[in-house]
């Protein structure tokens, strides 16, 4: 396993030289920003921020993400080309030693929060997610902090009513059209390609989501057969469905060696389905922390980990759930945790 941490580059205001400092750290997970979804990234501007990196002696080896332009979601005319963009920017991380690719399908939103900073009895502030306040959201004027509002209010609308037409059955068809032809490019290139599931795994104003469960999950593997056609398993948000058994879901997709990125994240789920994100520390949330890493040792996992959101804790500011402090109180519990196994401790 080699733990990583997430970095939004040179403009995130946790710096390198504070994160080199976490116990036990492989490398950075971080991407290529300063460039518009669909175009391609320049190589570059991947090996300045590969130097970058590594000049700090860490390792870039995971990218955290590759964005899918809604045009190849939705299966416009556009997608020839934007696809064909998507496989050159490929061939350039490989060029650059990168290894994994993460990414996601779904739709506008890349994950939906409706508070970014729930006070919990602790004083810490959290993201957390009420379906009531959702149900209750006018689509045509939405208000959902965090998103990435790469959109005017205008084209926001539109994009929303271009998804009308695209349900789940459609939006399938659009990914596998998408993955017949990456992964050949991916496997050229010596990536993996981890998906991400939807966060939270639920319909959310009438889109479309479909990387929801065990079920999808085999589905999306089964489209292209090969090592390269794999997951990023996120605990915090397959497991923001209490159906969905982390657990046993680890131990059946690393267990195939089809997880290629681990996002370790601990959350307090409802029966409501409502839910904020906690402490790593099993007992902090809904999940069972150690349960879940005991399955990726079993399993041989090799591939990378980061601890995901943290809350924002000892009066940090910054980008909520990617402060410095709890990600790296994460990072040194999941590696203890991992030297506990590896010692056969108990």
């Amino acid at each position: 396993m080699k733990m990583s941490f997430r970095w939004y580059g040179p403009a995130d205001p946790v710096p390198l030289e504070y994160i080199r400092q976490i116990p036990g750290l492989h490398g950075i997970v971080s991407a290529v920003y300063d460039v518009p979804p669909g175009e391609v990234w320049p190589l570059d501007n991947i090996m300045r921020l590969k130097e970058l990196i590594e000049w700090h002696g860490l390792k870039f080896e995971v990218v955290e993400s590759v964005p899918v332009h809604e045009d190849i979601k939705m299966g416009l005319p556009a997608r020839e080309r934007l696809i064909d963009n998507y496989c050159q920017t490929l061939r350039h991380l490989g060029q650059c030693g990168l290894k994994v690719v993460c990414y996601n399908f779904m739709p506008v939103f890349d994950w939906t929060r409706t508070v970014l900073d729930r006070r919990l009895e602790d004083g810490s502030t959290t993201l957390a997610y009420d379906q009531a306040a959702i149900d209750k959201m006018d689509p045509a004027n939405l208000s959902l902090p965090g998103w990435d509002a790469s959109y005017k209010a205008d084209e926001l609308k539109t994009l929303l009513a271009a998804y009308a037409a695209v349900d789940e059955e459609k939006l399938w068809a659009n990914l596998e059209f998408f993955l017949k032809r990456v992964i050949p490019a991916a496997e050229e290139a010596g990536l993996k390609m981890a998906i991400h599931p939807d966060d939270p795994p639920r319909t959310i104003l009438g889109l479309p989501r479909i990387i929801k469960n065990r079920r999808d999950l085999e589905r999306l593997v089964s489209i292209v057969p090969s090592p390269a056609n794999g997951l990023t398993l996120c605990s915090g948000s397959l497991g923001a469905d209490i159906g969905n058994n982390l657990v046993s879901l680890v131990r059946e997709f690393a267990g195939r060696g089809l997880v290629h990125f681990a996002h370790m994240r601990n959350v307090k789920v409802n029966v409501d389905g409502d839910f904020h994100e906690t402490a790593h520390l099993s007992s902090a949330g809904s999940l069972d922390m150690a349960a879940i890493m005991m399955e990726y040792y079993t399993a041989g996992f090799d591939g990378y980990m980061r601890p995901d959101h943290g809350r924002m804790i000892w009066g940090e500011t910054g980008r909520p759930g990617y402060g410095l402090y709890d990600r790296a109180l994460g990072a040194v519990y999941l590696n203890g945790l991992w030297e506990g196994l590896a010692k056969g401790l108990s």
